[in-house]
């Protein structure tokens, strides 16, 4: 009975939730006159069960005969067709998750003499369970960390982790992040940056793919996080305005090494937003501004590195950070007529970054220091995004085609300046980089509902260039290589085409899709340049994605999905120029990188009942060609050299679970655990900078995973609570392993000034326990660090709907 018991108690403690995401299926079609197939108009269609012929809703037929019926949930039913002067035709009509709207073409009705007697049509609004490749997360409910930014309010979701800054789902990082459904300059093409200064308040909800359709680009193999800004829609002036505030860095978690400045305490967080929109007949007018400013110690990890001729260095990287993001975005909907609508609005960000930071060196037993380096770097980081959409609808509900053109322009202005004290003489060094970035995205898609599911299609065009220009400015004894540096040039140019078909009846659904994208790259680098050449590569390739189900019965549904998808280097990924992580580790890109392609297989099962739902997942994805940084030294010096690289085939399996449950009416919670093992081939590789040096890196492999435990309370009163407990298990990092971290978040908020006002707080990291510890085995050297950078934060907060 005790063994039965652990075994429930940790399978309970296994599983955490899934936030179902609704939506509404509208059913059209056209009636017509079975003689003379002349439109009907003024027809009653409506809409019953199919089991105890209960009425459901109905309409009525338009001028042109056609109809719409909108928000129908999942489910069997008939439609009954009924006019005087006809006969009443009935058929069944199947309706299911993966389509928004159902066209059942035309219905063709016979005449009779009979009278039939009025229907009285009525309405009533249904909510339809999410496909299980996607799951929305509404902002808003993450009480726990409101008024943070995008990157911490992820942190809480189901299968997300956050390490060293970046996003990982099932424990892989290759991720596309989208906003409004497009790449842009904020959250980078094909990479993931600044979700960190992204404020949480601007955003409407977050939406986890972790299976993309053909429709999608197949960039990015771990799936797609896709960023949905504010926008509202209601009648005449409304909008909605707030104001948090907060603290971090609340003590001193680990004292300085000798003889550096100060670590921040008490840093500020400050982050007013407004949100605005004005609709009036076909006008639709909408602005969403937010300012983020933080003080943050960014990083504060104390490292011991041992090096296989003995000697033992003790640093510590120290880097307070001030941040300034400000974003806005604008645009206006026109309603042309009926069927035409013309959307263009713009998005402008600006990032201010100083950091202010310390590495000392010291010998063993801190007694001598051996090196002292203090930076200032000065980031400037600019975007603008103009978008323009036009859709035109068909007659029929759901059949329609957008056009869209997407022109990103993102400067990054970067300067560097260190001092380097050593114990006979200091320096000054410096450097600059200024890269330009434009993506010019042109794009038709296509839809076309059908009885049984919808047809998809569409084209993509995309001209993608990023000059960059890098001066160094080395001073004495510096560590810096002037001859390095100068000019280089990405260009990227993605043509694809996809096709997309859908297919539901009462028991089976099928989604086939197949992309087929060409790129082509070229990178172009300052023929003086002492290392590195122009380079590049081209590829056409198919990327099909196939999902099919079977609906046991309503409850209970198993899926099995598989996908080929593409992770192509970024530019900061072949940049040439060499980047100083710390005094001693250097970041280098390399042009020679080529693109990781992954096929990914998993297997799905959920069940949902009256209160709750149960989801369970088993996948597995396999790579060629996986890109990591490897870490090598050179003879007769320290420095660490960090140059990305394909090494050979890697392996991501697990297994995820997830339960939502409403206990009772105040309290309800959610467990998700996700279980993996990563594992990458053993492989060799040659770094070409600074010099010529191979490596052989041995097979690394490790099972690892999280568990997150989200507890809400419906307090009276008007009072809403969030407890969330998240674990991350030990995994693996290139060359090296990361070990468990734990933290525990709490917020809790209250409606005011009935209900058009909120107040709340909130504060992560509880128990100060979230602490980063990593275990590095490099060529010559090992070294193992924790940091102890600012993760326990407390804000509050005010906002106001008018």
């Amino acid at each position: 009975m005790k063994t039965k018991i652990t075994i429930i108690t940790f399978f309970l403690f296994s599983v955490t939730n899934i936030f179902a995401q609704t939506k509404n299926v509208t059913v059209s079609g056209i009636i017509k006159d079975e003689n003379n197939k002349t439109a009907l108009p003024f027809v009653n269609v409506v809409l019953k069960t199919e089991s105890n012929n209960t009425f459901v809703t109905g309409t009525i037929t338009k001028d042109d005969g056609r109809f719409s019926i909108p928000n129908i949930k999942s489910g069997n039913y008939t439609i009954e067709v009924s006019m005087m002067g006809y006969k009443t035709k009935t058929q069944p009509l199947f309706i299911g998750n993966l389509s928004d709207f159902i066209d059942v073409a035309t219905i063709e009705i016979s005449e009779n003499t009979n009278t039939l007697e009025e229907v009285t049509v009525t309405s009533k609004q249904n909510n339809i369970s999410n496909k299980m490749d996607k799951k929305t997360f509404s902002v808003a409910d993450n009480v726990a960390q409101s008024g943070g930014s995008v990157l911490q309010t992820m942190q809480n979701l189901p299968g997300i982790t956050v390490q060293d800054g970046k996003v990982q789902l099932r424990g892989n990082d290759k991720i596309t992040v989208l906003i409004d459904g497009k790449q842009t300059g904020l959250t980078g093409f094909g990479n993931q940056s600044g979700l960190d200064n992204i404020p949480a308040s601007a955003i409407e909800k977050i939406e986890i793919i972790n299976n993309p359709s053909a429709k999608y680009d197949a960039n990015g193999n771990a799936g797609i996080i896709n960023i949905i800004y504010k926008k509202n829609k209601k009648e005449g002036f409304n909008g909605k305005v707030g104001y948090t505030n907060g603290f971090g860095a609340l003590w001193v978690r680990k004292e300085n090494l000798p003889t550096i400045r100060k670590q921040y305490q008490l840093t500020p967080k400050v982050n007013p937003s407004i949100s605005l929109n004005f609709k009036k007949n076909k006008i639709n007018a909408f602005f969403q501004g937010d300012y983020l400013y933080t003080e943050t110690l960014n990083k504060n990890e104390f490292t011991t590195r041992t090096y296989n001729n003995g000697e033992i260095i003790n640093q510590q990287v120290k880097r307070n950070r001030n941040t300034h993001f400000v974003t806005t975005k604008a645009g206006i909907d026109w309603s042309i007529n009926d069927n035409d609508l013309l959307t263009i609005s713009g998005l402008f960000g600006t990032e201010k970054i100083i950091d202010n930071g310390d590495q000392p060196f010291f010998n063993q037993d801190l007694s001598q220091r051996k090196r002292l380096w203090q930076f200032l770097e000065d980031e400037l980081k600019t975007t603008v995004m103009a978008t323009a959409l036009f859709q035109h609808k068909f007659q029929e509900a759901g059949h329609l085609y957008n056009i869209g053109l997407n022109y990103t322009f993102h400067r990054e202005d970067e300067k560097y300046f260190f001092d380097n004290i050593l114990p006979t003489s200091s320096g000054k060094d410096s450097f600059k980089l200024l890269s330009d970035e434009q993506v010019l995205d042109l794009n038709f898609d296509y839809v076309k509902p059908l009885k049984y599911g919808k047809i998809e299609t569409g084209i993509k065009f995309r001209n993608r260039i990023i000059p960059t220009n890098m001066q160094f400015f080395p001073g004495q004894n510096s560590p810096l290589d002037a001859s390095a540096g100068g000019e280089a040039t990405y260009k990227e140019l993605i043509p694809a085409v996809y096709g997309n078909y859908v297919f539901e009846n009462k028991k089976i659904e099928a989604e086939i899709g197949l992309r087929v994208e060409y790129v082509g790259l070229q990178y172009d680098v300052n023929p003086n340049h002492p290392t590195y050449k122009s380079d590049g590569y081209n590829y056409t390739q198919p990327f099909p994605n196939v999902r099919l189900a079977y609906k046991i019965n309503d409850a209970n549904k198993i899926s099995l999905f598989f996908n080929r998808r593409v992770d192509r280097p970024n530019e900061v990924d072949i940049r040439i120029f060499p980047k100083y992580d710390d005094a001693e580790i250097i970041k280098v890109g390399n042009p020679a990188l080529r693109p990781q392609f992954t096929n990914s297989l998993e297997l799905g099962y959920k069940k949902t009942w009256e209160s709750g739902s149960f989801y369970s997942a088993l996948y597995h994805r396999f790579a060629n060609g996986t890109i990591t940084r490897i870490s090598s030294t050179i003879p007769n010096s320290n420095l660490i050299y960090a140059v990305f690289q394909n090494a050979d085939k890697s392996f991501n399996t697990g297994l995820e679970i997830v339960l939502t449950q409403d206990i009772t009416k105040w309290y309800s919670m959610n467990f998700n655990l996700n279980t993996y093992q990563n594992k990458i081939d053993g492989f060799t590789v040659s770094n070409k900078y600074p010099i010529v040096n191979s490596l052989f890196i041995d097979e690394s492999k490790i099972v690892s995973g999280n568990a997150k435990w989200n507890n809400t309370f419906k307090i009276p009163k008007m009072f809403d609570a969030q407890l969330t407990a998240i674990y991350l298990a030990p995994d693996i990092i290139p060359q090296g392993k990361i070990a468990s971290r734990f933290s525990l978040d709490f917020g809790i908020k209250k409606a005011i000034q009935k209900s058009k006002g909120e107040i709340f707080v909130n504060a992560t990291n509880i128990l100060n326990s979230m602490i980063v510890r990593k275990d590095i085995q490099g060529k010559n050297f090992n070294y193992t660090s924790s940091d102890y950078n600012e993760t326990q934060v407390v804000r509050f907060g005010y906002s106001y709907k008018f």
